[in-house]
């Protein structure tokens, strides 16, 4: 009877059969529509997740740095320095700082967590979809621009017909992309298989604890994948960086893109393989360290304290025995700490006190104390200021010089000077206040530690005699030489001593000599007197002055070098003979003293034909003897690389050094560059109250004049042997491109361990080198158990900063 009864409605809506099929087909695909608007509302919800700004535009910026990191394609054809010039030009802009980083270390994290984070919390979705519009132009210039919220790609099929097949089509093509990407890890990922599988984990209850939180929650695995897959899809067509394998052809293209320098994906993956390899291998532990075991103890200079070479000596007459006499193999030793070492005091209060347990010597308190050199106070070591031919001040003492001869203009005319013999270096160490640069020098004797003493105030010095050899700088360099009874006998053997200052003395400078001969009448004093005058005649020097200063009761001499040969032509008797045409003023590293003077410079365009430009114009013009027909250190002509390299460390030392890697410059005092070219380095940091050694190693291009020429200073040295300095005395080192070269003929282990006797505890190691050099040095800094404040490669060149730690292994080496 239903079926009748049914039969009478239907006639009642007068339909038929085929008619009822019809209804019931536009019920089900009415209902069919609504299932599918709830999947599109899903999916509306969920995509603009994965296209949110603070995802993508993290990937914008990273190029940046990569890109801008060459400084031109000439530069890329130029010599391995030149790459460092590259290298140095950018990674300031990316930022290095430890505490602060915003580009590399970004760019580091984004690599490593990109896998980690794929979803965003669903309260960050209103903010994601209100910048969905600045993506989505990102991403069309990148050619990764989405046609819909739902994540239709251009890249994706052009067929999809059906929501059905859309969700078949996304499901197969995220579980294709999860598969290549399995496929093809790289090497350090599989290492690290078992950090990322539980990341992963992670990662997939974020996910589900999203879809848990979003309204729509009858498809949550359907939008996981789904998301998964269109994630998935834009990290294979970004041309920023996942560090896996299925990037391999972007990466390629970033290369040539970017020179010699690969992108940070290349150098993330590296990064972790040298990390994993180092872990599995023990490098850091691979080197075994132990204490000097010498009678010098914490003051032990490898080169000036060789017992065993001193004891062979035939003759100390010329002191030789102070003379440098480095160790066959050089010492992979550590220098021990005093006791109760403290980090020095701050400049400029360093020059008046230092702490005493940091240079424990008193016998200098004792021996020169009346003469205001140095007294014990407490805790510290106090430094009036004076000096033997200054007891009433240095600064007094340096304004009666200038009386005297107001044309030695200090700080102007008269920039570059040398003192001899110089105690404790108070003369130097006031002659800051007149923007002068003192390179002081005294030999390691009886005046206990007066070097040391020097450097813990703040003031440049090294540990040096006028023996038998030259001293280690060029020619004509100088604009002032100083000697307050510097004790060197300048008169005998022919004047042989004296002339190796007239060859360090620049044409038209000055000598000044404050001694007793001067001054006094005793008949020793008159002796030496009337042998210096006949001898500085017959140089053709000219007295230009001899006073007293009556409040300190010395006297002085002031003698003026010539300007041209016009003299020495027309001296009746070869006396002091001239030297031989063959031999190198300029020659100084390890050359036995001679006596005989160089003519001088004949030409306009001849270093030391006329005087540089007055201080601080000298420092930025390029010296008038450097032209364009001279090929300079890095292929260009001789100007314009003295130009460029200027202008390369001006921006190094100002985005990077100072404002980037979180130095303290307030503590740095006392910087010693290990290879100095032009003296970039140090003119950078002019505005630093800093001084910089300029070291000019023997193997590199002889530049050291043309530092000397700005108002620099430094000298020639072999990396291969230690420095001549006590340890502990430098407060930051800086190498570019040095350790790489010296490896061809050192063993970076010793030279390593130099570097830690030079530097203070606290103190930094900034090295520029090749990449595998960066990663040796950084395990050896390890090893040490130095801070490792920050590293970077870009392609096959590094960065490193390190900070020395106050660590000292306690077992001993055996007697040396």
């Amino acid at each position: 009877m239903a079926f009748g009864r049914g039969s009478k409605m239907d006639g009642r809506r007068q339909s038929s059969s085929s008619s009822s099929i019809c209804t019931t087909t536009t019920v089900v695909v009415f209902v069919a529509l609504c299932l599918v608007g709830a999947w599109m509302m899903t999916s509306s919800t969920v995509f603009p997740l994965e296209i949110s700004s603070n995802k993508k535009s993290t990937v914008k910026e990273q190029p940046t740095p990569a890109v801008n990191f060459g400084a031109s394609e000439e530069a890329a054809s130029s010599n391995a320095v030149e790459g460092s010039q590259r290298f140095g030009d950018t990674d300031n802009d990316s930022a290095p700082d430890e505490s602060n980083n915003k580009d590399a270390p970004d760019e580091e994290k984004f690599t490593e967590n990109t896998t980690e984070k794929p979803v965003e919390k669903t309260e960050d979705k209103e903010k994601t979809e209100d910048k969905e519009s600045e993506p989505q132009k990102e991403k069309e210039e990148s050619k990764d621009s989405f046609d819909d919220a739902n994540g239709k790609s251009e890249g994706r099929s052009a067929d999809v017909k059906s929501t059905n097949d859309e969700e078949k089509s996304d499901e197969k093509k995220g579980d294709e992309i999860r598969a290549d990407n399995d496929g093809e890890q790289s090497d350090s990922e599989k290492k690290e298989n078992q950090e990322e599988k539980s990341d992963g984990e992670k990662k997939e209850d974020q996910e589900e604890k999203s879809d848990n939180d979003a309204p729509q929650e009858e498809q949550p695995q359907i939008e996981e994948k789904v998301e998964e897959s269109e994630e998935k899809e834009q990290s294979s067509k970004s041309s920023e960086v996942f560090p896996d394998g299925a990037q391999s052809e972007l990466l390629k293209e970033s290369n040539a893109q970017n020179g010699s320098f690969s992108t940070q994906a290349a150098e993330s993956k590296n990064e972790k393989e040298v990390q994993a390899s180092s872990k599995s291998s023990g490098d850091e532990t691979s080197y075994s360290w132990k204490l000097c075991n010498t009678s010098a103890s914490t003051d032990y200079i490898p080169c000036l304290d060789n017992e065993k070479a001193i004891k062979k000596l035939r003759t100390t007459k010329h002191y030789e025995h102070r003379e440098r006499h480095c160790p066959e193999e050089p010492p992979t030793c550590l220098v021990p700490l005093p006791e109760g070492y403290k980090r020095p005091i701050e400049w400029p209060k360093s020059r008046d006190k230092v702490w005493y347990s940091n240079v424990p010597h008193t016998k200098l308190a004792e021996y020169k104390g009346h003469q205001n050199w140095v007294k014990v106070s407490g805790e510290y070591l106090m430094f009036p200021g004076g000096g033997t031919q200054f007891k009433n001040g240095a600064l007094h003492y340096i304004d009666t010089i200038q009386q005297a001869l107001p044309d030695i203009a200090w700080g102007k005319r008269s920039r570059v000077i040398l003192d001899v013999g110089c105690g404790v270096a108070s003369f130097g160490g006031y002659m800051f206040d007149r923007d002068v640069l003192t390179m002081s020098f005294a030999p390691k004797d009886e005046h206990e530690a007066q070097v040391q003493f020097a450097l813990e105030r703040g003031i440049p010095a090294i540990s040096a005699v006028m023996g038998t050899k030259r001293l280690p700088y060029p020619s004509r360099v100088f604009d002032v030489i100083h000697c307050a009874r510097c004790r060197v006998p300048w008169h005998i053997e022919g004047g042989m001593l004296l002339l190796e200052l007239n060859r360090l003395l620049r044409p038209g400078g000055y000598f000044v000599w404050s001694a007793t001969p001067v001054y006094q009448k005793l008949p020793e004093d008159v002796e030496i007197w009337n042998a210096m005058s006949s001898l500085t005649k017959s140089m053709c020097w000219k007295m230009v002055n001899k006073t007293k200063d009556k409040l300190n009761q010395v006297g002085m001499a002031i003698y003026q070098k010539p300007m041209d040969n016009n003299c020495y032509d027309k001296r009746s008797e070869n006396k002091p003979p001239l030297c031989k045409e063959t031999d190198d003023a300029d020659a100084a590293w390890n050359v036995p003293l001679e006596a005989c003077m160089h003519k001088l410079p004949v030409g306009p365009a001849v270093r030391g034909s006329k005087w540089p430009e007055s201080w601080p114009q000298r420092l930025e013009k390029t010296p008038f003897w450097i032209n364009g027909s001279q090929v300079g250190v890095y292929g260009k002509p001789a100007n314009e690389d003295f130009e460029a390299d200027y202008a390369h460390w001006k921006r190094v030392v100002s985005k990077s050094y100072v404002n980037g890697m979180g130095i303290d410059w307030s503590r740095v005092r006392n910087v010693m560059d290990m290879r100095a070219v032009y003296g970039g380095f140090a003119a950078a940091l002019r505005d630093q109250k800093v001084w910089v050694m300029n070291i000019v190693p023997i193997d590199s291009p002889d530049t050291l004049p043309i530092i000397y020429e700005r108002g620099l200073f430094g000298m020639y040295h072999d990396w291969c042997e230690s420095f001549s300095t006590y340890p502990r005395t430098y407060d930051l080192l800086h190498a570019d491109h040095l350790f790489s070269k010296l490896k061809k003929r050192c063993k970076l282990m010793a030279v390593f361990a130099e570097v830690d006797r030079v530097l203070r505890p606290e103190g930094k190691l900034i090295v520029r080198d090749s990449a595998d050099t960066i990663t040796e040095l950084e395990s050896m800094a390890k090893s040490l158990q130095w801070e490792v404040r920050m590293t970077y490669t870009k392609g096959n060149e590094g960065l490193l900063c390190v900070e020395k730690s106050m660590w000292r292994p306690k077992e001993v080496e055996a007697s040396m």
